[in-house]
């Protein structure tokens, strides 16, 4: 009998245990802004480009935004674009955590240079800060007017789809993620960059916070056909760990919480589907844990 009673307790407990986490887990003083990367929107057709990542942080507790810029242009001119709609936010709330995947990390960190008042945080999620090969070897290239054109024309779809109203320069975007046009922008955005090959950067500046992760994984999961196409590009990177598009150490911004998820570039949003690695943390899980650790720090 004894026994009966502690078997019938310890299901319940353990299942208690597993879904314990607090309704206010994600409960941070500033609301969330998600702002997307290259080829980005807010939603098409009911899916979401933060696939389920803004409604599980709502769950427990989070003001989450999502924010919508040019799918394809300049770090420069997607910033401008983000800055009124963080303006709105931040007059309702006083300031936002920005968090940007890919192009949108840059982006966000223009809004920390240009309106540091607006900004508590700035984390980055797989951004290429330092450049990308990829964007290397197609500018400037005999291939870059068909990219360009093919980039253009559903860089428009997507965002005649989503609503945005931008007009779509793959041209600039691309410029943006070379290494030299990641040089010229850390050099008007230098807060936050490591000052090492692959080291950290400073951990805040002007009152913000800065973080990042990023993943070096690129076939993560069978069923997912995105992992063909990131399997193509990782060739640019020879034997870099990179986790399609960009490297290791390009993802590095201010205080890193980790540089090596077994996630590809896409599977660090949760997509495509929330189809990612069995092996590796959800990616949903880090962005509640990365919200809870903005809670703990005040933010």
């Amino acid at each position: 009998m004894a026994l009966a009673c502690a078997v019938a307790w310890s299901a319940p407990a353990a299942a208690w245990w597993w879904n314990s986490t607090p309704s206010n887990y994600t409960d941070t003083r500033y609301p969330i802004v998600l702002v997307h990367g290259m080829f980005g929107f807010d939603s098409i057709a009911g899916v979401d480009y933060w696939y389920g990542v803004a409604e599980d942080l709502r769950k427990y507790g989070a003001d989450v935004y999502t924010t919508q810029v040019p799918a394809l242009d300049s770090t420069i001119a997607r910033g401008e674009a983000l800055l009124p709609q963080v303006q709105a936010i931040a007059a309702v709330y006083g300031k936002v955590n920005l968090v940007g995947h890919s192009h949108g990390g840059p982006t966000a960190r223009y809004i920390a240079r240009v309106r540091p008042d607006l900004v508590a945080s700035v984390t980055s999620v797989g951004s290429p800060h330092k450049g990308s090969p990829v964007a290397d070897l197609i500018y400037g290239s005999p291939a870059e007017s068909l990219a360009a054109s093919l980039g253009n024309a559903l860089g428009g779809l997507i965002d005649l789809i989503s609503g945005g109203g931008y007009s779509q320069d793959l041209r600039s975007s691309l410029y943006s993620l070379t290494s030299e046009g990641s040089a010229e922008f850390n050099n008007f955005a230098p807060a936050g960059m490591p000052t090492t090959s692959c080291g950290e950067g400073a951990h805040a500046a002007n009152g913000i916070r800065f973080y990042s992760w990023g993943g070096t994984g690129v076939l993560t999961n069978i069923l997912d056909p995105s992992d063909a196409l990131l399997g193509t590009t990782s060739l640019a990177f020879g034997f870099s760990q990179n986790d399609g598009l960009v490297g290791r150490c390009s993802n590095h911004f201010g205080k890193v919480i980790r540089d090596n998820y077994f996630m590809n570039h896409l599977d660090e949003v949760n997509q495509a589907l929330g189809l990612h690695s069995l092996f590796e943390t959800d990616p949903k899980t880090v962005f509640k844990q990365h919200a809870n650790r903005l809670k703990n720090a005040g933010l």
